[in-house]
């Protein structure tokens, strides 16, 4: 599918404990994201039970969704190092194609 006006690339996030989000920054601008957002107070349910999105006086353990867009090209390193990052920790990668109207942001 195309998109007129429109560039394809990759979108990716992952779902960590906040005490790992500086790590998996280091993760996506080493494998070459141009930079990524940070989304706090995540609530929801999953494998490891509920999670509340604003935990009084502790911010570091609230769950944070990290997100970015690479270029397809890029895509498949971000994704290996964010699955081996994963492999001891708890988290969620999600990956999904997507199109941006900026494509010089990602490159």
């Amino acid at each position: 599918m195309t998109r007129p006006g429109l560039t394809a690339m990759t979108k990716i996030e992952v779902v960590v404990n906040g005490d790992d989000v500086a790590e998996v920054g280091e993760v996506l601008t080493t494998c070459g994201a141009t930079g990524y957002t940070v989304l706090s107070g995540v609530s929801g349910l999953g494998h490891r039970g509920l999670h509340q999105g604003r935990l009084h006086f502790n911010d570091r353990d609230a769950l944070r969704i990290v997100l970015t867009v690479v270029p397809d090209e890029r895509s498949d390193g971000v994704i290996s190092s964010l699955r081996a990052f994963l492999e001891d920790r708890p988290g969620v990668l999600f990956v999904s194609d997507t199109y941006v109207s900026r494509p010089e942001y990602f490159s």
